[in-house]
């Protein structure tokens, strides 16, 4: 693993060190796609000390149109003026973490290594370590610093959008990989959106397969390494889910065994079905 992979992860451990010696932002990502403020509930009810929140559908994702999927990618300016607002700066160390197996806490290390922030790293196992660690939660929220000076540069060459996805299923010059469940991507159930199935020439890989299930700690990079290193055979992985959320979780282990490959189609199933 790189060092620029070694960062991208820390254990409470690491991020007790970091607390002692600098001021990082910790970021709450809980969300519950069934009951949206639900994570804000949880957070005021314990987090950890320092903690701010962020909301996939109000921080992490822009407002919902008729192309883009349900989750769409927060524009350029919302995103910079959302860290900006957290005090964040080029060389702060950001630190994000949930309860949901990495399944939102990816999308905001997504989003800040596409918007090219370097110093951006997920708690390994999220609050459950933390709790497990014996640390102490804070019913406290956060007060806001002062604004940071935070530059997003986004990163337009990891993303393919509806068009391309498209035209290139006939060039198999990458292979899609579907993050949803087995049952969703085979098509025998489909709970959200219009239509079920998956896209043309897909492969699934569920994202809940690179964690633990009991300890919501990610597997080995060994493991994810046998997981995704001898995939599509030596062509680009295009990554999608339901609405480009979890797909995240995929694109993250990937990065995490060092694939620098690794693209994402951020309007994934939903958008596909919005076309159709």
């Amino acid at each position: 693993m790189d060092e620029s992979s070694d960062r991208a992860l820390l254990e409470v451990a690491d991020l007790l060190a970091l607390k002692s010696t600098a001021t990082p932002v910790i970021l709450d990502c809980r969300y519950n796609l069934a009951d949206p403020d639900s994570g804000k509930r949880e957070y005021r009810n314990g987090h950890i000390p320092g903690a701010y929140y962020a909301s996939l559908h109000r921080d992490l994702s822009a407002p919902l149109q008729r192309y883009g999927g349900r989750h769409p990618m927060p524009s350029t300016a919302q995103f910079q003026q959302f860290a900006r607002n957290l005090g964040i700066n080029s060389d702060t160390a950001v630190i994000v973490y949930d309860e949901n197996r990495l399944g939102f806490a990816a999308r905001a290390w997504f989003l800040f290594f596409f918007f090219g922030h370097k110093q951006v790293s997920v708690l390994n196992g999220g609050l459950k370590a933390w709790r497990n660690a014996g640390e102490t939660l804070d019913t406290k929220e956060a007060a806001l610093p002062l604004g940071g000076n935070f530059s997003a540069q986004p990163k337009e060459n990891l993303l393919l959008h509806y068009e391309a996805v498209k035209a290139g299923l006939s060039k198999a010059q990458w292979q899609l990989l579907d993050a949803r469940d087995s049952q969703r991507f085979e098509g025998l159930q489909e709970p959200i959106d219009p239509i079920a199935g998956h896209i043309p020439s897909a492969i699934n890989r569920p994202w809940q397969d690179i964690t633990d299930k009991n300890s919501d700690k990610l597997k080995s990079i060994a493991e994810l390494k046998v997981q995704f290193d001898n995939l599509a055979e030596g062509r680009p992985l295009l990554n999608y889910c339901g609405s480009g959320v979890t797909a995240c979780v995929n694109f993250y282990a990937q990065y995490l065994a060092g694939r620098r490959d690794s693209l994402l189609y951020p309007g994934s199933w939903s958008d596909w079905c919005s076309h159709q």
